[in-house]
């Protein structure tokens, strides 16, 4: 074995890590400027990295050993810490500095730049200590996305990155592999209990069988956070319907828009989408408004022709009811309540009639306008991670029982 190779083989083993320091003295108090920042090594890497590699730069001078990522599993919003570990195997180039982008993991789409100085300025490339393992921590507040996240790490000089050896080990443009962060965020699943007997289309759920339905709490549409308004919503379904409905706080409910098929989704509306046979393609959206006015739409693919569209009738019931006095922006409202009645019969592509085990793709939104027509908080059964409601990989289930 070469004096190469036994070196990765040290680097790479896993033992407790012994910090070196490698800085001069500090100032003394009153000479004027504080201490520079003390670059820090290790003999090792440590043992729980999340992240392995063994991925080298520049013919073999940098070797990225690899990271640890903590949370391991965090969900978007969430701020990790990440650590990455690296080490000279020969005397560095001079001039890099270090990158970090933080992109999607299956297209390779940027989110967020990352970019910055190892260990906070006190290791530029240049001075790393040959033989010993530079650790290099920083923080990422990760973005809103549904996906698996994946950090790519490299170095930079003016217009050129140093090369990454290994053509597996890296992108293609010389951003080496980093770890994955994150992952697929579950789909929520609704269970729709059967009704025995189909409720009356008041715009106020207060029959037995609403009470058998699962009562769920809309999310931040965009990022699955806690929105500042509440909206619950419940499910229903029989031979011949799916009934749906929502709850929703607001100390102003309001529209301006009075004709079927208006556009309602401008203004304050709660919504339903259905894709009956589940196939990401063609699928139903129903809105009502505060005034009890309704839009209803059958696309055969994601945001398809919208005239078109519009052309498709569900022929569904609906009612409202306001706490309050709607429209009426001098007084404080308790907020408004929607039944829908959909007939099924109408529904684009429905395999057959539901029956007990059946799942169709679903969600549900609510467009609350917080300060009208200036902030609009959008709200959903399953969180986006996007700014569209027609984001069809993110429809939840809906499981007939």
């Amino acid at each position: 074995m070469n004096a190469r190779i036994a070196l990765l083989a040290a680097l790479a083993a896993i033992a407790s890590s012994c910090r070196d320091e490698q800085a001069g003295p500090p100032l003394k108090a009153g000479q004027g400027a504080p201490a520079a920042p003390v670059l820090h090594a290790l003999d090792r890497a440590p043992a729980d990295l999340t992240h392995r590699s063994g991925a080298t730069f520049g013919g073999g001078n940098i070797i990225y050993i690899g990271s640890r990522v903590e949370p391991p599993n965090a969900r978007p919003g969430q701020t990790v810490r990440v650590t990455h570990y690296f080490s000279a195997l020969a005397p560095p180039p001079q001039g890099f500095q270090l990158f970090a982008h933080l992109v999607d993991a299956d297209s390779g789409q940027m989110l967020l730049n990352a970019d910055h100085e190892p260990q906070n300025g006190a290791a530029p490339l240049g001075l790393w200590p040959v033989g010993k393992v530079i650790d290099d921590e920083h923080t990422l507040a990760l973005p809103p996305h549904s996906g698996r996240l994946r950090l790519l790490l490299g170095f930079w000089q003016g217009d050129r990155r140093l090369s990454v050896d290994d053509p597996s080990a890296h992108d293609g443009s010389n951003r080496v592999l980093g770890p994955i962060i994150g992952g697929e965020l579950p789909l929520p699943e609704y269970r729709a209990p059967r009704a025995a007997k189909a409720p009356a289309i008041d715009g106020i759920a207060d029959e037995p069988a609403w009470q058998k339905a699962p009562e769920v709490e809309l999310v931040g549409s965009y990022d699955g956070r806690r929105p500042q308004l509440r909206t619950t919503a419940r499910i229903l379904w029989d031979d011949a319907h799916l009934y749906v409905a929502f709850d929703c706080e607001d100390p102003d409910a309001w529209g301006t828009l009075t004709a079927h098929d208006d556009a309602i989704y401008n203004e304050e509306v709660v919504e339903v989408f259905l894709d009956a046979n589940a196939d990401g393609k063609s699928y139903n959206e129903l809105q009502v408004s505060p005034n009890n006015v309704t839009f209803d739409a059958s696309f055969v693919a994601r945001r398809s022709d919208l005239k078109a569209a519009m052309a498709w009738e569900s022929g569904m019931k609906t009612a409202v009811k306001v706490r309050g006095t709607a429209n009426d922006p001098s007084d404080r409202d308790q907020g408004w309540s929607a039944e829908m009645q959909i007939p099924l019969s109408s529904l684009t592509e429905v395999p057959h009639p539901p029956r007990p085990g059946d799942r169709w793709r679903f969600n549900l939104y609510r467009l609350e306008h917080l300060q009208r027509l200036r902030q609009v908080e959008g709200q959903a059964f399953s969180p986006l991670f996007a700014g569209d409601f027609h984001h069809l990989p993110r429809f939840g289930w809906l499981l007939f029982e």
